[in-house]
């Protein structure tokens, strides 16, 4: 045997390796309406740009039938490769390969590739199709489990951690998505549960779908445990790519910033947009397109805890990390599922030193029995602590209302803002005056012979001494008092003036946030 029978030789095991499961498999998946983990990364990646790693790695079990049981690549394609000209590094579970199941071998790829992402300080992809440990494996495969999800939690705000998921992942399978910082979904094709419908129906009786137990729509609307769904495999890896444009290499970058054309950036439209009268609803989004570089805005959880908007944006080409009050529902009040949604979303952009602009109208915390029960409390005070945490540049406008508890958690100066403008029909003060002028002179109301003219008279006295900018803007809470229209300028010399900006904070092993 010579040099080229053993180069023949490596070519025919890398293409058994890249066959996985083989046709009839592949068939099967293609059957569902499922790509193949090769096929997933060739859409993701820039062409002809992906190093595997690990190709010829597989089991080493012998028991319940595995022994001399094949599987190529252990049911995990690891690599690295590059997406918009930029390094990435990634794995793709392989579902034609023990059902994407993870073993000690298959951990070993992910564990080794993880490191080397954060090594080389790029972004970590992972593309789940995995029915969660394999069985046969027994605690071996739980131990490999443990390695990554160690990774994920020790690595998390060090470099960009995604995870896809591209078909139906449960157990152990989920809860290194829930770690990382985005997660995507395919309709129809994937979900996400801790035990599956059978094992639910069995302890509980309750008769529930795959689909409606853990799909796309119950985590991107309801639960909260997705960020972005599409259509296709194709549509959700191609929105992979656009958020990755948003995103720096790691904590030690600065998101990529883009030349834009010279524009005029006094925007007359502001003015309309949101009505004078602070009871009338309207969409944030309105007022976001206006303000931010045009097409640039990409918002994350649309479908969850609606009274609040956040995503990633451009304003003269910089990234910002938005974090806007939503009129439109629940008078654009927090509850607990938006505290939750603003507040990890304000720690991710800290962690990856994208500056934080917040739009503010809120009315004040939800009141309730359910949202007291349910803890408004300690899910409120997260994210008057992840706005205290944070020390990247921190903008806020006063669009209309800021009342009460709500107005210092949405990023107040005392709680460390760096620059505060106000609209100059903004009402800023303890609560709306309506509720105020029915506390502060109920007596009076009450012995009033006309107690409605009287109300009238009280709450228009309240919002004219008290709720207006310029009462918070003589004790410096507010820096400027601002045209609407020139919202864009103030924004881009702001965040002009703080590029350089440098904070610290006390020196500690980690705070304690309000789980």
């Amino acid at each position: 045997m010579d040099i080229y029978e053993k180069i023949n030789e490596l070519y025919d095991k890398r293409r058994e390796v890249e066959l996985g499961g083989g046709d009839k498999k592949i068939a099967k998946q293609h059957e569902k309406g499922k790509l193949t983990a090769r096929e997933r990364i060739d859409i993701l990646l820039d062409p002809d740009t992906f190093v595997e790693l690990n190709p010829f790695i597989e089991h080493r079990c012998n028991d319940f039938g595995l022994d001399g049981v094949n599987g190529p690549g252990d049911g995990v394609v690891t690599g690295y490769g590059k997406v918009g000209g930029r390094p990435i590094y990634l794995f793709s579970q392989d579902f034609t390969v023990f059902g994407g199941a993870l073993g000690e071998m298959h951990a070993k790829k992910i564990a080794h590739v993880m490191d080397l992402a954060v090594k080389n300080g790029a972004p970590f992809i992972g593309l789940n199709d995995s029915g969660g440990a394999r069985i046969q494996e027994g605690v071996v495969s739980l131990d490999g489990y443990g390695h990554i999800f160690y990774r994920n939690s020790v690595y998390s705000g060090v470099i960009p951690q995604i995870s896809v998921i591209m078909g139906p992942c449960a157990g152990g399978a989920v809860y290194s998505p829930a770690i990382t910082d985005f997660v995507f979904m395919v309709d129809e094709t994937s979900q996400m549960f801790i035990t599956g419908p059978k094992v639910i129906e069995t302890v509980t009786g309750e008769k529930i779908s795959s689909e409606d137990l853990g799909g796309s729509k119950v985590h991107n609307s309801i639960s909260g445990n997705a960020h972005f769904r599409g259509k296709t495999e194709e549509e959700v890896l191609q929105s992979v790519r656009l958020l990755l444009s948003y995103l720096p290499q790691s904590n030690e970058e600065r998101a990529p910033k883009l030349e834009t054309d010279k524009e005029d950036d006094y925007r007359p439209n502001l003015t309309d947009i949101i009505p004078f009268d602070a009871i009338r609803p309207y969409d944030v989004r309105t007022v976001i397109k206006e303000i931010v570089d045009e097409g640039s805005f990409l918002e994350v959880q649309r479908e969850f805890a609606k009274n609040i908007v956040i995503g990633l944006a451009r304003i003269k080409g910089e990234v910002v990390g938005l974090v806007c009050n939503q009129p439109k529902f629940m008078a654009g009040g927090l509850d607990i599922d938006s505290s939750d949604k603003a507040s990890r979303f304000i720690r991710f952009c800290d962690s990856f030193n994208i500056p934080l602009v917040t739009f503010e109208d809120v009315t004040g915390f939800f009141p309730g029995i359910k949202q007291e029960h349910g803890g408004i409390i300690r899910h409120g005070a997260k994210i008057l602590y992840a706005y205290s945490e944070a020390t990247v540049p921190k903008i806020t406008v006063i669009l209309r209302k800021a009342y009460g508890g709500a107005y210092v958690a949405l990023n107040s100066k005392s709680i460390g803002a760096d620059l505060v403008y106000s609209w100059p029909n903004a009402e800023i003060a303890v609560m709306g005056p309506q509720g105020a002028a029915n506390i502060i002179f109920a007596r009076e109301i009450a012995r009033s012979d006309n107690p409605e003219e009287i109300r009238e008279q009280k709450i228009e006295e309240y919002r004219e001494k008290f709720a207006n900018p310029y009462v918070a803007a003589s004790m410096g809470m507010v820096d400027d008092v601002i045209d609407p229209r020139e919202t864009r300028i103030k924004l881009i010399q702001g965040l002009e003036m703080m590029r350089n900006k440098k904070e610290t904070r006390p020196s500690k092993k980690h705070g304690n946030i309000p789980l």
